[in-house]
């Protein structure tokens, strides 16, 4: 595969592997409010399939952290103590880390939109 074609590869890999942490923290923003909602994690491994550094996306891991204890008895999940434990999402963290998935995979963008353009110029340069 040419240089120009890896750095797509790439590229393209990394722009699918910050989609999808970034369709898990949009899970995990809207359930915030769930009780017993576990906030879901993705991690990036090293693709051992290809051999031009592409990245995908490892398995699901779920945040073993407990929530809050909310004390509601009326609440349909309280226990005979009038208990439930509340997701255990944290906005803040999850605001954080769509920022920086969203400005992951801009980088990602540029770097494809370039390559697109050097690969142009070189086809360009090819036809005189």
């Amino acid at each position: 595969m040419s240089d120009l074609g890896s750095a797509l590869s790439i590229t393209s890999s990394g722009l699918r592997a910050q989609a999808a942490r970034l369709r898990h923290v949009s899970e995990n923003i809207a359930n915030a409010d769930t009780p017993g909602y576990q906030r879901k994690t993705v991690r990036f491994e090293a693709d051992t399939g290809a051999r031009d550094g592409s990245v995908m996306v490892g398995p699901v891991q779920l945040d073993r952290s407990e929530g809050t204890k909310v004390f509601d008895p009326s609440h349909p999940m309280a226990d005979a103590t009038g208990n439930y434990f509340s997701s255990n999402v944290d906005m803040i963290i999850e605001i954080a880390d769509a920022r920086e998935a969203q400005r992951s995979y801009e980088a990602n963008l540029k770097m494809f939109d370039q390559t697109r353009q050097m690969s142009s110029s070189l086809m360009e340069l090819l036809r005189k």
